[in-house]
C-alpha cells in the first residue's frame, strides 16, 4: 500500500502536469498580482499598512498557492486569523479577484489560471464569511458583506 508521502507526491506530480503549475509559475503570479495590488487605490493601502517585508510575505503566498493549487502541504498557517480584523467588504474582495483574475490569465496558461481562479473564489468567499462572522454579522446564502463606513461617500 502506497503511504501518504509517496500519494502525495503522486497527486502533485499528476496535477503538475495536468495544470503546468509549478512553483516558478506561483512566484511569478504571486509577485506579478501584488505589484498590481500595492498600486491598487483600493487594496494598496490596506496591504501596505499591514505588510513590512514584502519578500517574506511572496515566500508565505508561494507556499500557500502551492498548497492550495498542488495539493504539496508547503503551507501551515492560519489565514483565516490573519485576515480577520482586515477593514473590508464585499467590494474589497470582488476587486482582488477582479485583479487576481487578470493577472492569472495574463501570467498562466489557460488551465493554470482556471485552477487559480476556482480557488480564489472559494478563499475569498471563505475570508467574506468569516470576516462578516468576526463582526457578528450572519450571512444568508448569496448576499454580501457591506461596510458603508469603509468607503467615500461621492460628493
Amino acid at each position: 500500500m502506497e503511504d501518504l508521502a509517496a500519494r502525495r507526491a503522486r497527486i502533485v506530480e499528476q496535477r503538475r502536469r495536468e495544470t503546468g503549475i509549478d512553483e516558478a509559475m506561483i512566484d511569478r503570479l504571486v509577485r506579478a498580482f501584488y505589484g498590481k495590488v500595492r498600486q491598487d487605490p483600493i487594496l494598496g493601502p490596506i496591504f501596505e499598512a499591514r505588510v513590512k517585508d514584502w519578500e517574506h510575505h511572496f515566500q508565505i503566498l508561494g507556499a500557500f498557492w502551492s498548497s492550495v493549487t498542488l495539493g504539496t502541504g508547503a503551507y501551515s498557517g492560519t489565514p483565516m486569523q490573519k485576515h480577520a480584523g482586515l477593514p473590508v467588504d464585499g467590494r474589497h474582495f470582488d476587486r482582488w479577484l477582479l485583479l487576481f483574475g487578470e493577472t492569472a490569465i495574463a501570467v498562466c496558461p489557460p488551465d493554470a489560471a482556471r485552477l487559480f481562479l476556482e480557488r480564489a473564489i472559494r478563499i475569498a468567499e471563505s475570508l467574506e464569511l468569516a470576516i462578516a462572522g468576526n463582526l457578528g454579522v450572519m450571512l444568508g446564502k448569496g448576499e454580501r458583506l457591506d461596510r458603508p463606513d469603509l468607503h467615500p461617500k461621492s460628493a
